[in-house]
């Protein structure tokens, strides 16, 4: 007779590691921070076990370990992953992508920052080709890849999974040998009216970008009038365009505009494009930004 293998067991130490991942996970995303020490006791098992797994989850991009905190929400030293990020603010993002494509022209080149909100553009587009898209997004890479009429340039260097882009040296090195159209970027605070980031990585990229632009434009949702980071980037004034939602603070909107910077607010309309109706794009300018 021949020997059958033994069964394998379902629950091994695998399966239990990543549940207790997914469970680990959950919590930080729901609660935004949470002790180490916390994890430990309530998952009931060893400091380093907790360690291990926040270590796995950080390279996987899910959230961020530092000084004894896991995190998925913003500090004003740790950026949260893109993975937290992408769930945060969709309506308002959705309306700044699509007040940001009326600034976009067939035959442009364009640079894309790591930026959620400019990810929301990716969709929108096709219907400008042809363009030729700058990115050091490896999200938008993906999502553009072989999309009618967008040539797409891919930008390397160091890979952070954290934000799914490519960055360093290389990636800043490769900016500065190209001169596009427009940049558009955001921004994770605004504080005395100039855009600030907690990693060095990104302000540095945003920055190349920034400079190798001849348009610039700033996509803002309110939330980032009330947050705090440690990098300053470039003052609002230096952008030609600030796009801000229609939920920012009204007092923002007449402060930078009394600056002379051009602010427009991006229509709470945009609520119907969340909800997947046909986005039209023939409409004019000015029945759509006010």
């Amino acid at each position: 007779m021949v020997a059958q293998p033994e069964p394998v067991h379902t629950d091994s130490r695998q399966s239990r590691q990543l549940a207790r991942q997914r469970a680990i996970s959950e919590v930080v995303i729901a609660e935004g921070t949470v002790r180490i020490e916390q994890l430990v006791e309530r998952f009931g098992t060893s400091l380093m076990t907790v360690h291990r797994d926040l270590d796995e989850l950080e390279s996987r991009g899910i959230l961020r370990k530092s000084r004894g905190v896991a995190t998925a929400t913003s500090t004003s030293l740790i950026e949260s992953s893109d993975v937290y990020r992408s769930s945060r603010q969709l309506v308002e993002k959705e309306a700044l992508a699509l007040a940001a494509m009326e600034f976009v022209e067939p035959n442009q080149a364009i640079f894309l920052d790591d930026s959620t909100t400019v990810m929301h553009m990716a969709r929108h587009l096709p219907f400008k080709a042809p363009l030729t898209v700058i990115t050091n997004v490896l999200t938008l890479i993906n999502d553009l890849r072989g999309a009618r009429g967008i040539t797409l340039l891919a930008l390397g260097g160091e890979y952070y999974n954290w934000c799914s882009a490519f960055m360093g040296r290389m990636t800043t090195d490769a900016i500065a040998a190209l001169r596009a159209d427009t940049a558009i970027m955001s921004t994770s605070a605004i504080t005395d009216d100039i855009a600030f980031h907690q990693e060095v990585a990104t302000v540095d990229t945003k920055k190349a970008m920034f400079d190798s632009a001849r348009t610039r434009i700033l996509l803002a949702d309110h939330t980032k009038f009330e947050r705090r980071a440690l990098h300053a980037i470039v003052p609002l004034s230096a952008f030609d365009v600030v796009v801000v939602d229609a939920a920012t603070d009204r007092q923002h909107v007449d402060r930078l505009r009394s600056q002379g910077i051009d602010v427009v607010v991006a229509p709470p309309s945009s609520r119907a494009r969340q909800r997947g109706d046909r986005t039209d794009h023939s409409t004019p300018r000015e029945e759509r930004i006010r």
